[in-house]
């Protein structure tokens, strides 16, 4: 039964991001939604970690399954890709670096705040 609840939770939240995607007039997906309000229910302690946390280190455990249907409808798309080779890889490799770069600047502010709390 706590299964359930906490699925539950989790696609109540997937359902208003979905909403939130069809009413915003934004270019903004409902999985950008969904972690945002997630992320807000999580900070604002409106949703205690405890009432979702068992369902999402289950589904975390597993999300290897979750990139399957996704990689396929990539198989279809083989043709039209490569005709796009050059600008694809030039976008990752850039998105990366600059992902990288990021990554690495919020963890350093990370540990020095820490480090300043410490002293």
């Amino acid at each position: 039964m706590k299964y359930i609840k906490q699925i539950s939770i989790i696609l109540s939240i997937c359902l208003i991001a979905e909403l939130m995607e069809y009413y915003i007039p934004l270019p903004v997906a409902a999985s950008i939604y969904g972690l945002v309000l997630m992320l807000l229910a999580l900070t604002t302690k409106l949703l205690p970690l405890e009432e979702v946390q068992d369902t999402a280190d289950f589904l975390l455990n597993h999300i290897a399954l979750l990139f399957i249907p996704p990689t396929v409808g990539m198989m279809d798309g083989v043709e039209i890709m490569k005709q796009m080779a050059v600008p694809l890889l030039v976008i990752c490799m850039v998105t990366t670096l600059l992902i990288m770069g990021a990554t690495g600047l919020v963890s350093q502010a990370i540990l020095r705040k820490g480090k300043k709390e410490e002293a």
